[in-house]
C-alpha cells in the first residue's frame, strides 16, 4: 500500500526560490509506485496545496492534514525540500514532532544549531584532524564593529550573515575600507555576522546521509569557480563554476575527509542528507570546516544529485530510502 508523503516547500526568506525548484525535481523522482505526494507550499501568509484544477486547499495546521472534496488527507510522513526558514532552522521539525509526523532532515535542535555557523563550529571542534577558521561573530553592527574585526582577525576575511543559506549576503573582503560595506550586507540578512579569516586552498563539498546501513559518505565534489568564491551567482548559474565529481584528492585525503565527516554527523546527531562544505588547505591539506547544510539542494545544477549518480544508483533509488529510513520501514 502507498503511503502518503507531504513534499513541503516554499519558506520565509529569499532562499524559497530555490526550494520551489528542489520541490520540482524531488516530486519528479519520487517513486509514485511506492509513494502519494502531495506538494505543500509553506508562505508566511499560508500552507497550502494547488490540485490539477489549480484548486487551492490550505493545510489544517492543528495535525497537519488536508481536506479535499470533504475527503480528509492524512500524511504518513514528510519530505522536507525547504531551504532557509521554517524548513531548515528546526521551527518546522519542532511542529512535525509535536503533530507526530516523521520527515526525512536533522531533528529540530540539530537544524536549529547547525542553521548557526558560529555555533556549529563551536560543536565540531575537537574532531581529530578537523580545523576550522579564526572567527569572530557579531551579534550587532555597532560603530566600532569593523574595529573590532580588524583588530582581532587578519585580512582576507569571509563576512556571513549566522544563519543564512546559498551566499546570499556573503563577501569576501581584501582591504579595511571594504570592511563596512560588508557587515552592513550581511547585518541586511540576519541579526547576527560570522566573519573568518580566509583559508587558501581547494574548496570541496561531501554528502553524508543516514539510510537503512547506518552512516554512509557519498563521493565529493570540487568546486572550481572562476568567481572570487562559490557566492549565489556561482551556485546557480550555468558556467561560472565547474564542479568535479568525484573531487580530486590522494587516497589518504579520501580517507581522513570521509572519516571527519562522518564524525561531524554523528557528533550533530545529523539525519536524513546533509552536506558538508571543507577546504583542503593549500599548503598543509589540513582539512578546514566551512559549514554543515541540513537540507541541501535538489535542483537540477545542486551537488547531492551529482553525487548520488556517481555511486551508481539512482535519485529515485535514493530518495526512497531517505524516505523509508524516516518512516522506520
Amino acid at each position: 500500500m502507498k503511503k502518503t508523503i507531504a513534499l513541503v516547500t516554499g519558506g520565509f526568506t529569499g532562499e524559497s526560490v530555490i526550494s520551489l525548484k528542489s520541490a520540482e525535481v524531488i516530486e519528479r523522482n519520487i517513486d509514485s509506485e511506492k509513494f502519494e505526494v502531495y506538494k505543500i507550499i509553506i508562505t508566511p501568509e499560508s500552507w497550502y496545496y494547488i490540485d490539477r484544477n489549480a484548486i487551492k486547499h490550505t493545510i489544517d495546521k492543528n495535525d497537519f492534514s488536508l481536506n479535499i472534496q470533504d475527503k480528509v488527507i492524512r500524511f504518513d510522513g514528510v519530505f522536507i525540500g525547504l531551504h532557509g526558514s521554517p524548513g531548515e532552522d528546526g521551527k518546522l521539525q519542532g511542529y512535525f514532532d509535536m503533530v507526530g509526523l516523521p520527515y526525512t532532515s536533522c531533528d529540530a535542535l540539530t537544524s536549529a544549531i547547525t542553521m548557526n555557523k558560529g555555533y556549529t563550529k563551536a560543536i565540531v571542534e575537537g574532531i581529530k584532524d578537523l580545523h576550522t577558521a579564526r572567527s569572530i561573530q557579531l551579534f550587532a553592527n555597532t560603530p566600532s564593529a569593523a574595529e573590532e574585526v580588524l583588530a582581532g582577525l587578519n585580512l582576507p576575511l569571509f563576512v556571513k550573515p549566522n544563519n543564512g543559506g546559498s551566499s546570499i549576503g556573503m563577501s569576501k573582503v581584501k582591504t579595511a575600507e571594504e570592511l563596512p560595506l560588508a557587515l552592513e550586507k550581511a547585518f541586511k540578512e540576519d541579526d547576527q555576522v560570522l566573519v573568518e579569516e580566509y583559508i587558501a586552498g581547494r574548496e570541496f563539498t561531501i554528502g553524508v546521509y543516514k539510510g537503512k546501513e547506518g552512516i554512509k559518505v557519498l563521493p565529493s565534489t570540487e568546486i572550481v569557480s572562476s568567481k572570487e568564491f562559490f557566492d549565489y551567482e556561482a551556485k546557480y548559474t550555468a558556467g561560472i563554476t565547474d564542479e568535479i565529481t568525484p573531487g580530486r584528492m590522494t587516497g589518504e585525503e579520501q580517507a581522513r575527509v570521509e572519516r571527519v565527516v562522518t564524525e561531524a554527523f554523528r557528533r550533530l546527531n545529523c539525519r536524513g542528507v546533509v552536506r558538508i562544505d571543507y577546504i583542503l588547505e593549500e599548503e598543509t591539506g589540513k582539512f578546514f570546516f566551512i559549514e554543515v547544510n541540513t537540507v541541501p539542494g535538489q535542483t537540477e545544477a545542486s551537488l547531492i544529485p551529482q553525487q548520488v549518480r556517481e555511486t551508481g544508483r539512482t535519485i529515485t533509488d535514493f530518495y526512497t530510502e531517505l524516505l523509508e529510513t524516516a518512516l522506520g520501514k
